[in-house]
């Protein structure tokens, strides 16, 4: 295991700037998440880390040590990919330990590890499979224990769950908290999936454009947003962002533009009440959940979550009332501003 730290790295195509300046320290076994839209550069800085992309200008650190010109093979590092590019004709056994197998390891000393990286992802049964039988959720423990064998400084993952299901996403979340627990490892993790990020994370970077928008805990994430962006990046349903004009029974800054709500922390009201009036649009029923999609004017449309057993239509009229401790300012800028009250 290692810290890794990246110090003003850069990342130039020609006359393009994709990456830039980015500064973050991750400390050892931290199991930290790149999230951000497409484009953003989250694959490409995980790509700079691993090795794989030239860093233009800047370091990256491994440990105590300056990585940026090392060849991915000297850094010490395994990377998981979102296609799992396991060989067809190997057995689950032979693919796991074809790393160790490269590097002319002894074979008992591959047994050895193979055996244990099947323990921990439990495919103990399957070792004498080919990849054509196993499930996707399973071809990707196959592809991660091949990085496991390799017992890594730290591990990287490219959009690892992006080819699986719904149901199989949920199973390997899972899979890959409970691994994190057991080895400890630093990870570094890519995603588009801000659940994903949300329930894996002990950190989350945020990327917007090649800078960090910001890096906090996910509850840091959700219940402090630095800027609008984060703000509504972060949070499904995101984050109610209205005019602040168009907003009655609040004393705000003046400085405040724009004020931000989450779906749970609005209660519906009796009509002519709350700061906001609104007339359903859409409800979306979840069972325990339903979303209801209201139309409130200048203010724009507006997502309230409530109790699934409260009934609605379309065409209902109500008010909407903010909880006050749980509103975020924001200045022409887009940047958090701190309410009084």
């Amino acid at each position: 295991m290692s810290s890794i730290e990246l110090r003003a790295v850069e990342k130039w195509f020609g006359d393009v700037q994709v990456i830039k300046g980015v500064d973050l320290s991750i400390e050892e076994g931290e199991f930290v998440i790149f999230v951000g839209p497409s484009g953003c550069g989250k694959s490409t800085l995980l790509r700079m880390i691993a090795g794989l992309e030239e860093t233009s200008r800047g370091q990256i650190m491994v440990g105590d040590r300056d990585a940026t010109a090392e060849p991915p093979s000297k850094r010490g590092l395994a990377m998981v990919f979102q296609s799992y590019a396991l060989y067809p004709h190997m057995s689950v056994r032979d693919n796991v330990g074809f790393p160790l197998k490269s590097a002319g390891l002894p074979k008992p000393e591959i047994e050895a590890k193979v055996n244990e990286a099947g323990r921990i992802l439990k495919l103990d049964s399957y070792m004498d499979r080919r990849p054509k039988d196993l499930s996707g959720g399973q071809r990707q423990r196959v592809a991660i224990g091949r990085s496991i064998v390799r017992d890594p400084t730290a591990f990287l993952f490219d959009e690892p769950l992006s080819n699986l299901d719904a149901s199989l996403r949920v199973e390997m979340r899972y899979e890959i908290a409970k691994l994190h627990q057991t080895l400890k490892s630093t990870m570094i993790y890519v995603t588009h999936d801000q659940v994903e990020a949300m329930t894996l994370a002990d950190r989350i970077v945020v990327l917007e454009f090649g800078k960090i928008a910001q890096v906090g805990t996910p509850r840091d994430l959700y219940e402090n947003p630095a800027n609008l962006f984060v703000a509504q990046f972060i949070g499904s349903p995101r984050m109610n962002v209205m005019p602040a004009a168009a907003v009655t029974n609040l004393d705000l800054p003046d400085a405040v533009v724009s004020l931000g709500v989450r779906p749970e922390h609005i209660t519906l009201v009796e009509d002519g009440l709350g700061q906001v009036q609104g007339v359903v649009d859409v409800l979306e029923y979840l069972g325990a959940d339903t979303f209801v999609i209201m139309a409130c004017g200048e203010a724009g449309q507006i997502t309230v979550r409530i109790d699934g057993d409260v009934e609605m239509k379309p065409g209902d009229t109500a008010g909407l009332a903010f909880r006050p401790e749980k509103l975020h300012g924001f200045d022409g800028s887009g940047q958090a501003l701190a309410l009084d009250g």
